[in-house]
């Protein structure tokens, strides 16, 4: 079984009545939910208003991939915890960000850049094409799916080049965006994918279901020796000096 940890700050859920009646539970149960379903992954869950958002040392050594959805809270997550985040994604933890999550410390912290983009909430019809039709993550799609309503985001996209970008997204507005990418950083694997606002019943999606379980089993990828760094004797009987 893959071992998850859904984090989500838990903000508009509790203080938008529109976004409670979409996510009664909150985001990061309605994503538990499906997971658990598929048979694959055990799920917990993390908010913002756990002690150490509920990222604490033992939880993330007991995870296989961390999902991570933020928006208006990025700001008071804390450092220490953003820290011992990062060093277990390069350590081998997989990672999946999802939505404005982009714009975390996190997802800023592995990328070095903004990660800044445009963006308009008008509810335009956003359409999904798969532009790496044979990497796992799109295992299982239609080579495009449509949100009805969703958040628009749009180019300029200021994050690192991917290794991959999975999916492309139009809008009905006009604007088109990098919206499923793939990244390594250190001995960890990670995907943004792009949809996923609050106030739009997204994560009831089939297809984007699974997008979501696709990726984290892909994040999850088996684990390596860890590779040692730093002062290394010779191998050989006669070489080198310790």
């Amino acid at each position: 079984m893959i071992k998850v940890t859904v984090y989500n700050e838990f903000v508009h859920e509790k203080e938008q009545e529109n976004v409670k009646k979409v996510y009664p539970n909150g985001m990061h149960a309605a994503i538990k939910e499906f997971l658990e379903a598929d048979g694959r992954f055990t799920v917990k869950t993390a908010t913002l208003d756990m002690p150490e958002h509920g990222l604490t040392k033992e939880v993330l050594d007991d995870t296989d991939v961390l999902i991570w959805w933020g928006h208006c809270a990025h700001h008071l997550v804390s450092d220490e915890v953003v820290e011992r985040v990062y060093n277990k994604v390069l350590s081998g933890m997989g990672m999946v960000v999802l939505h404005s999550g982009h714009f975390s410390k996190i997802f800023k912290k592995l990328n070095g850049t903004g990660c800044n983009l445009k963006w308009r909430e008008s509810g335009d019809k956003e359409r999904i094409w798969i532009t790496a039709p044979s990497h796992p993550i799109a295992a299982g799609l239609p080579e495009h799916f449509e949100l009805e309503h969703e958040e628009t985001y749009g180019e300029h996209f200021d994050i690192a080049k991917p290794d991959e970008v999975v999916f492309t997204s139009w809008f009905s507005g006009g604007e088109v965006f990098r919206s499923g990418c793939t990244f390594t950083r250190g001995n960890g694997r990670i995907f943004y994918f792009r949809p996923g606002h609050e106030s739009f019943p997204t994560f009831y999606d089939e297809n984007v279901q699974k997008v979501i379980k696709n990726a984290t089993a892909w994040a999850a990828q088996p684990k390596g020796i860890f590779q040692t760094y730093g002062h290394y004797p010779s191998l050989e009987a006669d070489g080198g000096n310790e």
